[in-house]
């Protein structure tokens, strides 16, 4: 009795044996038939924001007037703004330190002061730069997309991007002989939109004691989104 009852448990456990080798033997080949896919969506979209930063740098003898000289300016220069709704313009860095001569000697002070100006706008933008330039310097002009602007071109572009990458999956089932496919895993990334590098402006070129600057004509450019579609599919 004892026998049989050995013998049966043998041949159960071979057949357990047996069904995790089957397992095993599916499971290498649904793997052997899982494939990484990469589909993308690229569209070129205008440059609709503008930025522009200008700057005043002074040099006094005394630490206190220059202060003063350079509060002054930055004060001028945000009441000059105000005349200017459709602009946003922002204090930025600001610093003074002082100059040496070769003895170690303090010469002077030297202050540096700018602001920042964004809009798109850029017809009142370009005007209020060249009227801040009778008293500021332009250290460069930039554009980008705006933000409103490049989340409704991201959302479209995650939908090109999904349906590309579906249809390339599609494509996959004749050739692998299947009947269909199963997502495994889907990344989406957004790429591009980089900011173009500023223009910058020569010094040489702008005389800070014009009264009348023409404003400058504007080119805004193209900037490239990209929405990438990254994952794995297993074919059955």
């Amino acid at each position: 009795m004892l026998k049989k009852i050995v013998k049966k448990a043998v041949i159960v456990g071979s057949i357990g044996l047996t069904s995790l080798a089957c397992m095993s033997l599916a499971n290498a080949e649904n793997d052997r038939r899982i494939i990484n896919l990469q589909a993308e969506a690229v569209r070129e979209v205008a440059n609709d924001e503008m930025q522009a930063v200008l700057y005043t740098e002074l040099n006094e003898k005394d630490a206190t007037i220059l202060a003063n000289k350079i509060n002054t300016v930055i004060n001028q220069t945000l009441a000059t703004a105000k005349q200017y709704p459709k602009v946003q313009i922002k204090t930025g860095n600001q610093n003074t330190y002082p100059v040496y001569n070769d003895k170690r000697q303090l010469v002077n002070w030297r202050g540096r002061a700018e602001v920042v100006l964004n809009s798109q706008d850029f017809k009142q933008t370009s005007e209020l730069i060249a009227k801040l330039q009778t008293q500021l310097q332009l250290q460069g002009i930039s554009f980008d997309i705006s933000d409103a602007q490049r989340k409704k071109v991201e959302d479209e572009l995650y939908v090109e991007a999904s349906r590309a990458f579906q249809q390339r999956a599609q494509l996959l089932i004749t050739p692998w002989n299947a009947s269909k496919y199963e997502l495994v895993n889907l990344q989406l990334n957004t790429s591009g939109g980089y900011r173009p590098m500023p223009m910058y402006a020569k010094a040489a070129s702008i005389s800070l004691q014009s009264a009348d600057i023409e404003s400058q004509n504007i080119e805004a450019g193209n900037s490239e989104i990209k929405v990438v579609a990254n994952g794995s599919i297993q074919l059955q």
